[in-house]
């Protein structure tokens, strides 16, 4: 072997050390359904700058930021800033937004009516039985002209903030995971993107829907002592990249937004 060759290969073996040396492994915890699938397609564009995802599936809303509190987890991505404060405010996490992903319009489905206007008075509504996704919903039918909340209720209004309910709707708070399963005993319910796409609800047929943009888009959350990490920076050029904006765009055809 001439010792150009031999230089060559010693360089190239010396560079996957190092390559090999900065790889670093985080877990990340997500809700299962487009926000698993979206980081399904971070994974390959943040394995060569250096960064092995581990995912990790959790079935509600409260579990995930525990365990990234808890240092369980380096990461987490499935909830929207009023809902991360609320978890803040309520549970004293020491974790922060450092960076936004995608936006999923909230919906109010129904299997029984095709429109809202055949909604009949009196009907039963199923909304979320947590502060920030439940007021949510309120505030989606008060945008839409159904109900009227008290002012200054902020992002997270209760049923017994409405004023004015033309409609004499009743709610009936439930899990959010549980709203699809609900629309067999009430007139419609408001389900969450990622829930209604895990139940095989098509966004698009929402017989009423959120506008596209607003406070409720989604983001990745960490602890607040590692938002400085080198790991945090590739990880949110990773998501932000060329390939998953299209994944995105090609996968959900509008269902979900891409928010950056």
């Amino acid at each position: 072997m001439s010792i150009r060759i031999l230089t060559a290969a010693l360089a190239a073996a010396i560079g996957l050390g190092a390559a090999s040396a900065q790889a670093e492994t985080i877990k990340i915890g997500v809700t299962p359904g487009p926000h698993a699938q979206i980081l399904e397609a971070v994974k390959p564009v943040a394995a060569k700058k250096g960064l092995d995802i581990e995912i990790i599936e959790f079935s509600d809303y409260v579990v995930p930021n525990t365990a990234l509190d808890a240092g369980e987890l380096q990461a987490n991505s499935f909830q929207n800033q009023p809902y991360l404060d609320n978890q803040v405010a309520d549970r004293g996490f020491k974790i922060e937004s450092v960076g936004l992903t995608v936006n999923f319009p909230l919906g109010i489905y129904s299997k029984k009516h095709k429109s809202w206007d055949e909604v009949p008075d009196g009907a039963t509504i199923a909304i979320q039985n947590d502060p920030t996704n439940g007021g949510r919903s309120l505030l989606l039918l008060q945008d839409k002209g159904v109900i009227k909340l008290k002012d200054g209720v902020g992002f997270k209004p209760t049923v017994a903030d409405i004023i004015e309910n033309p409609k004499k709707l009743k709610f009936l708070e439930v899990d959010a995971a549980q709203t699809p399963r609900s629309l067999d005993d009430v007139a419609a319910a408001a389900v969450n993107t990622n829930y209604a796409v895990s139940a095989g609800l098509k966004p698009q047929d929402a017989i009423l829907r959120e506008d596209a943009k607003g406070p409720y888009v989604n983001l990745i959350a960490v602890r607040s002592a590692d938002k400085d990490k080198p790991w945090v920076k590739t990880l949110l050029e990773s998501y932000h990249s060329p390939e998953v904006k299209a994944f995105v765009e090609e996968t959900f055809k509008g269902a979900v937004l891409p928010s950056w």
